[in-house]
């Protein structure tokens, strides 16, 4: 659970005091006047936060008979079976590889041309070799293949220190001033989380309903009288500023909640099914709230949503089984919803995870904590059907590892990953750097899979 410092708390609650006047005064004119607003230019950006540390070693494999040779002799009880995995050719590589079988939807959305991939991709300071790693004669990220410490660094491509602003909160900061909108830019409903945090906005963070913020208040007439005596409370002048803080904090999610819900009841039920788990549901919201998108008056949206036990120190073929079953389906619907609304151009879902896992088995048919994996990036705008990136040498002690064990060195950074979606996103190239601090230690601060 991430540290909540007082820092933290006089900060959120001193940037709501400007933005509340604003969100007070969405109400009906308000939600009338940014319905007439053109919503052509609207994108959004969803990440899929995969808790634990996927093993993206499983995710996609060599399918060339040379190549799965070489993965099965060194995964063991962990190798998939070759004649069950879902067969692509990325044409920048020219051999085949294999999605894992429960990838059936992102199978075809990847030759489709609505799916990449991103090989091999992590924090990194900079770039940086075996031999570099092994000598100490490079900086690395603070406390490697810790999860608490990779979790946190993933959110906020800070890597030398511990963050309270998330890269996703200062995408935020940039965006609200250049494109406007009085709502809240991010959105998460995987509750409060380090990456939606920026400096200048507010989040709106849910880990279930993102219109009723608080529990025991709405539903039953006694549930109403007790919001109402509590927004009364609200108002009530203390004058102790630190109390004065947290009523505005209160008030403005009150207010943005009343807000969404306005929003939202003057959508209509998509048609597209989602599953009927925590991933599916939390991306089911998100589709639900861009479709009310015009109503909430905003060009651009970011959302944070996650899933978890992708710490697979054991059992992991079939821990992965159920996982990856539930990521396909999850994601595959959502990427129906936004074609079912007509703007899967201006959607785009990516993965992040802690770290990638082992390639070499432990003792209990499972992995240990690595360094770098791969991505998927989902959406009508990406140029799909191939890698991006540098698929790493799958040899224990080879150019790519760290260790002895299969800890893959990363070949492309976070900040080269997020910066691309950011240029996406409308960011401005000279910004890239703020929201990115180790950008220019990267020759290409941009990639081409959007």
């Amino acid at each position: 659970m991430r540290r909540v410092t007082r820092r933290d708390f006089l900060r959120k609650s001193c940037c709501a005091v400007g933005a509340g006047m604003a969100a007070a005064s969405f109400g009906r004119l308000g939600l009338i006047n940014a319905m007439a607003q053109s919503t052509q230019d609207y994108k959004a950006l969803v990440c899929v936060f995969l808790f634990g540390g996927n093993d993206s070693n499983n995710l996609i494999v060599p399918a060339d008979s040379k190549g799965y040779a070489n993965y099965a002799s060194i995964r063991g009880g962990l190798a998939l079976p070759q004649n069950k995995l879902l067969q692509v050719t990325p044409p920048s590589i020219g051999s085949p590889f294999g999605f894992h079988p429960r990838f059936v939807g992102l199978q075809q959305l990847f030759n489709s041309q609505k799916m990449a991939l991103l090989a091999n991709v992590g924090t990194l300071v900079a770039p940086t070799t075996r031999d570099q790693f092994m000598q100490g004669s490079t900086a690395v990220p603070q406390n490697l293949f810790s999860h608490a410490d990779q979790q946190q660094q993933m959110q906020t491509a800070t890597l030398d220190n511990f963050a309270d602003i998330g890269w996703g909160g200062r995408l935020a900061d940039k965006i609200q001033a250049a494109y406007g909108g009085s709502f809240p830019v991010t959105i998460s409903l995987a509750g409060s989380n380090v990456f939606a945090e920026g400096l200048a906005v507010r989040a709106i963070e849910s880990s279930g309903d993102p219109t009723q913020p608080l529990s025991g208040f709405y539903g039953s007439a006694e549930d109403n009288l007790r919001l109402a005596a509590l927004q009364n409370l609200l108002t009530f002048d203390t004058g102790l500023s630190l109390i004065q803080s947290a009523s505005t904090t209160t008030t403005n999610a009150l207010q943005d909640s009343r807000a969404l819900a306005t929003a939202l009841a003057s959508g209509k039920t998509l048609a597209t099914p989602f599953p009927n788990s925590s991933l599916g549901s939390q991306l089911q919201q998100v589709a639900q709230i861009i479709q009310v998108r015009a109503a909430l008056g905003l060009p651009r949206q970011i959302f944070f949503v996650s899933t978890g036990g992708f710490d697979t120190h054991s059992d992991q073929l079939a821990q992965h089984d159920n996982l990856y079953a539930d990521l396909d389906q999850s994601m595959t619907s959502f990427y129906n919803a936004t074609s079912e609304m007509g703007i899967a151009q201006q959607v785009t879902a990516f993965t992040l995870s802690d770290f990638g896992r082992t390639f070499l088995p432990d003792s209990t048919s499972g992995t240990d904590h690595a360094w770098g994996s791969h991505h998927m990036i989902l959406g009508g705008a990406v140029k799909g059907s191939d890698f991006y990136g540098t698929f790493p040498t799958l040899a224990l002690n080879g150019p790519d590892d760290a260790t002895s064990e299969g800890r893959w060195i990363p070949s492309t950074s976070l900040d080269q990953y997020g910066a691309t979606l950011a240029q996406w996103f409308g960011v401005q190239p000279s910004d890239l750097p703020s929201i990115f601090p180790n950008l220019g230690n990267f020759k290409n601060p941009t990639l081409a899979f959007l």
